[in-house]
């Protein structure tokens, strides 16, 4: 018979590995993938925690520097307030200067026009200082307060409580709330021993 011609024979390696039947990657590759993973685990655990601390440090940088700008805005008002009140002190006397000379006006004199020029001038200064918060503290009548009065007489015999004013020397000012100027006032109640009397007007 005929000889048949001899082939060589080719073996071809699996999709799956080397050899069918042997898993990809080979037999000793699954330890080291999880080595691996674990020091993946571990550094992405540590960068978490630095984030966080960064974002700590930088709200606690942010919450004192919104705390500064608003002491600096309170301080900054505060020393506007300070310098308006200053001036606003300056009007109220002028205020007073008015209060006098329309208080001791002849009646001969009520109806003049210069008058009606003055009275119509106390209003506009009036108009001025409510435009800035400033407001007359009511007196007569009411309790002696010590935060809005300034006590300079005691009134004996008056039939009224004790403490109630009954007399006010001088006008008392605040401006929005804070008082820029106690009145100056006189209280109903028992004169003794050296106490200052004065009379009701």
């Amino acid at each position: 018979m005929p000889d048949r011609p001899t082939r060589s024979r080719t073996h071809f390696r699996g999709a799956a590995g080397d050899w069918p039947g042997q898993p990809a990657g080979g037999s000793d590759s699954g330890p080291a993938d999880e080595d691996a993973v674990d020091r993946l685990t571990e550094q992405l655990e540590i960068a978490k925690s630095l984030a966080a601390e960064h974002l700590a440090s930088l709200q606690r940088t942010a919450a004192d520097f919104a705390n500064f700008k608003r002491r600096t805005a309170e301080d900054r008002e505060r020393e506007l307030g300070l310098a308006g009140e200053g001036l606003l002190r300056k009007v109220i006397v002028v205020a007073d200067d008015f209060d006098r000379a329309l208080d001791h006006m002849p009646a001969e004199f009520k109806d003049t026009p210069w008058i009606e020029g003055i009275v119509l001038l106390d209003r506009k200064l009036r108009a001025l200082l409510e435009s800035e918060g400033v407001t007359a503290i009511e007196s007569i009548g009411r309790a002696f307060d010590p935060h809005e009065h300034e006590a300079i007489a005691i009134v004996p015999g008056t039939g009224r409580p004790d403490g109630e004013i009954v007399d006010e020397v001088q006008r008392g000012y605040r401006v929005r709330d804070r008082v820029l100027r106690p009145a100056l006032v006189a209280v109903a109640g028992d004169a003794g021993p050296g106490a200052t009397t004065t009379n009701i007007h």
